[in-house]
């Protein structure tokens, strides 16, 4: 008699089983990878009336305010004003379009001289910023290619 009862059990618990599973299926979101960046919507952005409010606060030890315009799993575009230290990333080229602002910019082991509408390349491993404004606010356009990936940014000594 006992072993009769252990089969209708068991057969219940199978019963039980599947239905919880077909409710998991729908009460609980599928597990996936993380997904990537907004795609992109068709607007305009006028650079030369943001603010630096509407850049951003200051980013933590240095007089950088930075905001995301545009971000791509290949890139991203950034506005930037202000200037941070000397440094490197070694996983991410830089393309920077000087807006606003002239003085020296670090550039490798030189310091040159930019002014608005100077396009500054910069390959990952190449120490650039420090940069002195001699006029006005140091205000770029940076394009970074792949998107810098956290803590890529590492300092570089001065020369």
């Amino acid at each position: 008699m006992a072993h009769r009862m252990r089969v209708p059990l068991l057969g219940a618990g199978f019963a039980a089983a599947f239905t919880a599973g077909l409710l998991a299926h729908h009460l609980v979101p599928a597990a996936g990878a993380q997904s990537g960046p907004p795609p992109l919507a068709p607007q305009i952005i006028n650079l030369f009336s943001m603010t630096d409010e509407e850049i951003g606060s200051l980013a933590p030890n240095s007089d950088l305010r930075s905001r995301l315009l545009a971000a791509t799993p290949d890139g991203t575009v950034s506005v930037q004003s202000g200037n941070v230290p000397r440094h490197y990333h070694a996983d991410a080229n830089e393309i920077q379009l000087i807006l606003q602002g002239e003085g020296s910019f670090w550039l490798g082991d030189r310091e040159v001289q930019v002014k608005p509408g100077d396009l500054i390349i910069i390959p990952r491993g190449t120490p650039h910023a420090g940069s002195r404004a001699t006029t006005g606010r140091f205000r770029a356009l940076a394009i970074k290619l792949p998107p810098q990936r956290a803590g890529d940014t590492v300092p570089a000594p001065a020369p």
